[in-house]
């Protein structure tokens, strides 16, 4: 995607929900925390967004602190806001409560010089789905090396 820096990416999410629905959202961050980011010192394993009070925060992402902030920086574990519009966030919020979904962050990136988030709409995945992922890319893989050995 031309403009787009990935930084990061929840590689988990996809293999523990079904995506349904993807939303880009802002970050609302400190100083510090952006240039930790761009160092690409952010994990987004175990986390995921909640919406408290009209607002959509990102819960148990971790920003490691920057080397060569003062003052010790920002914390690494701290709740961060998400920007997103007021319609979306009624949205999101109805179909959470309503279909019983999870908002999980899938990847950060850098867009216009801005920090971005991709949330994705899940529902999580029962065991038996998960293997059935694991077989399905299993065969994908021999697949491809079939392929591979023709040519």
């Amino acid at each position: 995607m031309a403009g787009e820096k990935v930084v990061a990416t929840n590689r988990q999410a996809r293999y523990n929900y079904e995506i349904l629905d993807t939303f880009e959202a802002g970050l609302s961050l400190r100083g510090s925390e952006v240039k930790s980011i761009r160092d690409g010192q952010i994990q987004l394993k175990d986390s995921y967004a909640d919406v408290r009070r009209g607002e959509v925060w990102l819960v148990n992402a971790h920003i490691a602190p920057y080397s060569f902030s003062e003052g010790g920086g920002h914390d690494p574990e701290r709740h961060r806001k998400l920007l997103l519009h007021r319609r979306e966030i009624d949205r999101l919020s109805g179909r959470i409560r309503e279909e019983g979904l999870t908002l999980v962050p899938l990847r950060v990136y850098f867009k216009g010089g801005r920090a971005k988030i991709e949330l994705g709409l899940g529902k999580g995945k029962r065991t038996r789905d998960k293997r059935r992922s694991i077989v399905e890319r299993q065969q994908q893989r021999e697949m491809d090396r079939a392929r591979s050995h023709r040519r």
